[in-house]
């Protein structure tokens, strides 16, 4: 099998997009465009789809054929840049696209299939990248890419490997969905699992009324109060320009720092915290952390990952009274926030907050201490187990990502032959 090498631009037309600006949000003529946020690796996001204004020539220009190639001209990552996807017309009618895109159409000669794998193969082995300039934003521009070099076959064999690409990513994709949902499967059980054990679903006995709609009946011996009677809750330091300095920095947790029942120290900013302020806003260990915005709700208990550490206004400090475990109003959360307690009456076109008043005034199921740990130490177990099994298909899915590129690479380079070995070195490699 021969295969030709030449620059880019000799076999497919490279276009950046129109440029947006202000004025050209309203008009007369207006159509939808397509713009880098709409390219994923591989497939499109159509889901916030915006429009502009064009002329008819700009129509004729910029306008999309089913089959073009769409890459992602600029990034504020170096590895985000040069996604590309394929066109299919997915909404009717005239649509565009914006100069944060590059469209290649392939010319004589060229499959366009096979250029839409070449382009994919482009991005995952950063050749993409390698021509990008730039510092906070990454740049391909149209003539960089236009200059790339490109290898390829005979029309037939490119046919041929596109074929054969189809079908063995079609394959790889379902086995990551499998996995995915698998993952799903799990996360929904343990909601199941968390929201069953703080109702006290198998306590034998007299059950009474929580008056906590999406919890229902509980063991009657069982208290229902707020957080407030049970923790002390209080917000973080407020951030402003000025706290940013001083004779006192020491390292804050924020919103980002807080994951569910995992808190990051990789990433820690630092703020002014004078020697006065220690007893208010240093985190001690056992205290359980709140995300106020974002996703309200989520918390991880903070378990001394660092001798000193404080905490910021985007983040709530909830300390035992003394009554009740952190680890118990833990998955009370995690159980409110599984089914919205928290978001539903927020403001979730921007971002839903959990203030204080309503986090104190929050009622929950608060049993003995002893009937709380005794809870807490099955679900803990029970998270551990689901932990290593997420672990395990998050690493699956990881492989056959990494498969998949690998034989999307390899066949547009010409290293399978799609009517020989392909298909069982394709297996192979899936099930690696």
């Amino acid at each position: 099998m021969s295969w030709r090498t030449t620059a880019l631009r000799s076999v497919a037309e490279v276009s950046l997009g129109r440029q947006r600006a202000p004025e050209y949000v309203e008009g007369r003529t207006t159509v939808p465009y397509l713009r880098a946020a709409n390219v994923l690796d591989g497939r499109l996001d159509l889901s916030d789809v915006q429009r502009m204004s064009v002329t008819p020539t700009e129509r004729r220009l910029y306008s999309l054929r089913p089959g073009d190639v769409l890459v992602t001209e600029g990034s504020g990552s170096i590895n985000s840049v040069g996604a590309s996807a394929v066109w299919q017309g997915e909404i009717d009618g005239t649509v565009c696209f914006q100069n944060t895109l590059l469209r290649l159409r392939p010319r004589q000669g060229l499959d366009g299939r096979f250029l839409a794998w070449w382009a994919r193969s482009a991005f995952a082995s950063k050749q993409f990248a390698s021509v990008a300039t730039g510092a906070s934003i990454y740049h391909l521009s149209a003539e960089r890419v236009r200059s790339l070099p490109i290898t390829f076959p005979s029309l037939d064999e490119q046919a041929k490997i596109a074929d054969f690409l189809d079908g063995e990513t079609q394959r790889i994709e379902r086995l990551i969905q499998l996995r995915r949902h698998q993952q799903e499967l799990l996360t929904e059980r343990a909601a199941s699992r968390i929201t069953a054990a703080i109702r006290g679903a198998s306590i034998p006995g007299k059950r009474g009324n929580s008056r906590i709609d999406w919890i229902g009946d509980i063991p009657a011996t069982w208290d229902v109060a707020p957080v407030s009677s049970q923790f002390d809750v209080k917000l973080g330091k407020q951030l402003n320009p000025g706290r940013v300095e001083g004779s006192h920095l020491k390292p804050y947790l924020r919103n980002v720092n807080v994951q569910w029942d995992n808190v990051v120290v990789e990433d820690l900013l630092y703020m002014n915290f004078p020697p006065h302020e220690g007893a208010r806003y240093q985190v001690r260990p056992g205290d359980l952390l709140i995300c106020e915005g974002g996703e309200p709700g989520r918390a991880a208990i903070w378990q001394g990952e660092l001798d000193e550490i404080y905490y910021q206004k985007a983040l709530h400090r909830a300390r035992s009274r003394g009554r009740s475990l952190t680890r118990w109003l833990f998955y009370c959360l995690r159980a409110a926030s599984a089914v919205d307690v928290f978001t539903s009456g927020g403001n979730t076109t921007t971002i839903a907050h959990l203030t204080s008043e309503q986090l104190n005034s929050q009622r929950f199921p608060f049993p003995d201490t002893e009937i709380q740990a005794h809870i807490v130490k099955e679900l803990d177990e029970a998270a551990q187990s689901d932990r290593k099994l997420l672990a395990v298909l998050r690493r699956q899915v990881a492989l056959l990502q990494e498969r998949r590129q690998a034989v999307i690479s390899t066949a547009v380079e010409g290293g399978i032959h799609p009517s020989t070995s392909s298909r069982r070195l394709s297996r192979r490699a899936v099930t690696a």
